[in-house]
């Protein structure tokens, strides 16, 4: 549906934080449409939003720090990026 945004994560899921598919099913349509989507310009997003928010619940359930986020979640910079650009618009 987004390019890289909707593509199933490469990862197997194996943490307790992770999204099982229903939920993720649930959580997917409130997501905003990114804006090359759109025609407004930008690029294709590089990380699956699942994985993001994998990352995201990951660290809140276990209380790390970003930089110590396991190695098969993307990088901590891109998930902090996500984290804020995500607060950012929900006002």
């Amino acid at each position: 549906m987004y390019g890289n945004a909707a593509d199933p994560p490469d990862r197997v899921r194996r943490y307790p934080p992770d999204m099982t598919d229903a939920e993720w099913a649930a959580v997917r349509p409130l997501l905003p449409v990114p804006a090359w989507f759109q025609g407004r310009g930008g690029r294709p997003e590089g990380y699956c939003h699942r994985q993001l928010l994998d990352a995201i619940r990951y660290l809140v359930a276990d209380g790390i720090s970003w930089r110590a986020m396991p190695a098969d979640f993307p990088a901590w910079a891109r998930v902090y990026a996500f984290s804020s650009a995500a607060g950012a618009s929900t006002g």
